[in-house]
This record gives structure tokens, sequence and C-alpha cells, in this order.
């Protein structure tokens, strides 16, 4: 039988520049070697330095045979040596580093949606390093409850009789679905059976809580007297869900909470209000570019509970909040989810500065990163993008640099599709394409992360702030900077 087996990448016998360029390989003990002439022995452990070795010229050995005709058959140590180094210095780096947010969307899930004010941000790093009184009840020395770190902050701003802090949206309606409708049916419109990123299906949800669904009206029109038709004795809540990203608009109807809340309270039956985003009063919502529902006013109109997101509109930490009456919280908080659930001292820290500074709306606009950039003007962003322009002009290997208008949005499933108006700055590279520039800048030693618009990168600044005008400069400096030799 014949053999025909392909030679192996460290075979010697390849023919031509493929061969010669594989025979050419250091060593990975020589590579190595020279790495720690150069200094990286002090940075990082041997055996990082080792990985990345071998990790590179494994990326070689697989692109040999493109790169063969490029090189000639010839591989020198400097080149390899050069890629390496770049692999150290990512391995350099924090896992989860800070990035420039240049995409023009707010609340940018994967960019960890809300920064924090700087109040929250001490109020974390305070309690980092130490001890907190997470559960120790201070005044008496016995044991204390996590809910009641921020309860009486959230009472005071809603108006509810008691809350509760989980780990995030999704799992405060895990919890409440699981505590008040196991077993039982939960009515909710089809207009509102959501599915938002990461494969978050409402359905599924109310599954995983034990609870059975049960859909009524149509996808564009639910009536009150779907649900009166709907319930019986199988029922175990009534469901209003913030519609999240997406909107149906023409020939639609709904039903207000407040006509669903009375509805609940003649028939027995709780009713459940998700808003989502965490709009906490009227004040707030009235600001926003979409009439969006707020936990106050939903509480006011008679919802047992109310449940929404700490890292968007509220401007928090990531968390679910779940407000409402004391029977129904104490009964959740006495789920045994809720240990699986819970929140750590870095969450109540953070959560309770930002809640301290809703206590004053002023504050809020002014201290709360989000609310603060949507409230910047166009002309403050024209004179950032002017003075951008012409320092990014400057740089050797940028082809052309404009102020164009742009769109920012809230994002984070938060008033969906409704445009900002905007300010961006748009780069075009003279040797590198977007993708490649964009590219570049995410995986740069300053991580920017912008968005690709009619083959040229945007760097939108409604999403930056005003500090990381000078961060962004140094990135785009560094990514079209020359190449290595």
């Amino acid at each position: 039988m014949t053999d025909r087996r392909v030679p192996s990448a460290t075979s010697t016998e390849m023919p031509g520049a493929e061969g010669e360029a594989l025979r050419s390989i250091p060593s990975i003990h020589d590579l190595v070697e020279a790495l720690a002439q150069e200094g990286w022995s002090r940075r990082v452990p041997r055996v990082v330095m080792v990985e990345a070795a071998r990790e590179v010229v494994q990326r070689f050995r697989d692109s040999t045979a493109a790169a063969a005709r490029s090189l000639d058959g010839r591989i020198v140590q400097e080149r390899l040596l050069h890629e390496i180094a770049i692999q150290l210095e990512r391995e350099e780096r924090l896992p989860l580093p800070r990035a420039i947010n240049a995409t023009g969307i707010l609340l940018h899930t994967g960019l960890g949606r809300a920064p924090l004010a700087e109040a929250a941000v001490d109020a974390l790093a305070d309690v980092a390093g130490g001890y907190a009184p997470v559960e120790l009840d201070l005044e008496s020395g016995g044991r204390g409850k996590r809910r009641h770190i921020v309860e009486r902050l959230l009472q005071r701003l809603t108006g509810c009789e008691a809350a509760v802090v989980v780990n995030n949206n999704a799992g405060a309606l895990l919890l409440t679905l699981s505590t008040l409708a196991r077993g039982r049916c939960v009515i909710v419109s089809r207009g509102e059976l959501i599915e938002i990123g990461g494969s978050f299906r409402l359905p599924e949800v109310i599954e995983s809580g034990g609870a059975i669904l049960r859909e009524v009206g149509t996808t564009n029109k639910t009536r009150l007297s779907d649900y009166e038709r709907a319930i019986d004795e199988t029922t175990g809540a009534l469901l209003k869900a913030h519609a999240s990203n997406y909107r149906i608009e023409g020939f639609t109807a709904a039903v207000e909470i407040a006509e669903l809340a009375a509805l609940g309270r003649r028939r027995g039956v709780p009713v459940i209000h998700d808003i989502g985003s965490g709009v906490l009063t009227a004040e707030q919502a009235a600001l926003l570019p979409a009439n969006e529902p707020d936990a106050r006013s939903s509480i006011e109109a008679g919802a047992d509970i109310v449940l929404f997101s700490g890292d968007k509109l509220l401007g928090g930490p990531q968390c679910g909040i779940i407000i409402g009456r004391r029977d129904l919280i104490d009964a959740i908080d006495s789920n045994p989810l809720m240990r699986a659930l819970r929140v750590d001292r870095l969450t109540f820290a953070a959560l309770g500065a930002t809640l301290q500074i809703h206590q004053d709306f002023s504050r809020v606009q002014r201290e709360l990163p989000v609310w603060r950039a949507l409230g910047v003007s166009l002309d403050h962003l024209r004179s950032r993008a002017g003075v951008l322009v012409e320092r990014l002009s400057a740089i050797d290997g940028v082809a052309e640099v404009q102020i164009v208008p742009s769109t920012a949005f809230l994002g984070g499933g938060s008033v969906p599709a409704q445009a900002i108006e905007s300010v961006a700055v748009q780069i075009t590279a003279e040797d590198l394409s977007a993708d490649e520039l964009a590219r570049r800048l995410r995986t740069g030693s300053i991580s920017v992360v912008a968005r690709i618009h009619d083959e040229a990168l945007l760097c939108d600044l409604r999403s930056m702030f005003d500090d990381e005008d000078e961060r962004l400069f140094e990135g785009v400096r560094a990514a079209i900077g020359p190449p290595a030799a």
C-alpha cells in the first residue's frame, strides 16, 4: 500500500521556500533565552514565555505555506521575537482591562453597561480591601440581613414596602416566579414574550422558575378582558414585561399596569411588573427620548412586585432589584434560591452609593456617567472632535480624519430604537483597512472599541468620557504606527 501521509510540520524534507522557512525557525529554548536577555524574565514567569513562544511558532508553522512566498523561504529570529513580545505584553495586562467605549452605545452590554459614578467607585474600593458588615447588625451585634443594606433607600426612592437585591434582573424574575408561581400559571401578553441578548427568552425563564406560561391576546393587541378570561384556580401571577429591545407600532393595544393591578386585586392574583431598565421616578423618565416605565409610578399604580436592573439607567453595578409588598418580598427572601442569587459586599457598596445619588436628581444628571452623557450638548462634542481631528491628522499613516454626524443609542435593552444625536471622529488609515484598524485598536495596550461605517472607522464621542480623548489619540497612534521589521 502506498504511504500517502503528509510530512509533519517539523519535517526537514519539505520542498522549496516552505521547507527553507521551517528549517530556519529557532528552537523554543533559543527564543526563550533571547527573550530573557531582553528583560522579559523579570516581567513574566518562564512558563508564560515558553507558552507564548510555542503559540507564535505554531501560528507561523500553520501559515508557512501562504507566507513563505513573501518571506522568500526565510524567517528571521527578530520577527518571531517581536510577535512573541506582543503576545507577552497582552499576557501582562489584567484579564479584564479598561476599554474606551467609542461605539456610541451608552449601555453597551459587551462593555459592561453603565459605568459607575465616582462615589460608587470610592465606596466599592473602600470595602474591597477590608471587611464590611454584610450580615451583621452593628447596633445589636447580632446577625443582620443583606437586604437591609439598601432597603431603606429603595423604600424612600420608590415608595415600596420592602426590597431585595439579587445578581441580575433575569435572576430577579426567576426567583420571583419560583416563589410566587411555582407549579401554577403565569399569564403574559403575547406581545411581551421577549428575547433579548444572550438568548434570554421570557418563556424559558418562566419554565425555569417552575411556572407554566399562559399566553393571552395577540402579538399586537392585548386587552384587559384577555387577562380576565384567562384567570382561574391555576393562576399564580399576572406578568407585564418591558418590551426591552424592540417595539410594535401601528395597530396596537396594551394594558396599562394600573389596569392590570386593579384586576389582580379583584381576583386575588399578584401582579409582577418587569420594567427592565431601572428608571426610578417619573422625573427621570420625562428626560428620556421615549416613554420608559419607572419604579415609583409602577408601585403607585398598584403593582405587587416590580423588577429592574441595577446596571442600566439606574447607573449602578450589575444586579437585579425586587421591590414591592412586604409579605411577598419576605417570601422571596426566604426562597432557598436566594442564596444562589445573592450579591456580595462590593455590589452592595456600589449600589448603595448610587442610590444615595438618586435622592437628588441634580446629582443624577451631574454624577452618573450615563445620565451625564445623555445631557452633553452637540456643541461640546463638536469642540472635542475638532481638537481630536487636528491632533490625529498629524499621525504618520493617517489618510484622513474628519468630523461626522453620528447616531448614539442608550442600548442595554433600554429605550429601543430611539436615536440620540451625536458627533463622531471618522478615521481612515493609509495602509490599513477599517477592520484591521479596529482590531488593532481593540487589542492595543489602550483598548478602544469603535464601530465601522462605509469602510471607515468611527469613534463616537457621546459614549466617551472627556478625559479619554488623550488615550484615544495614543491608542490610534500606536495602532497606525510603523509595522515591525
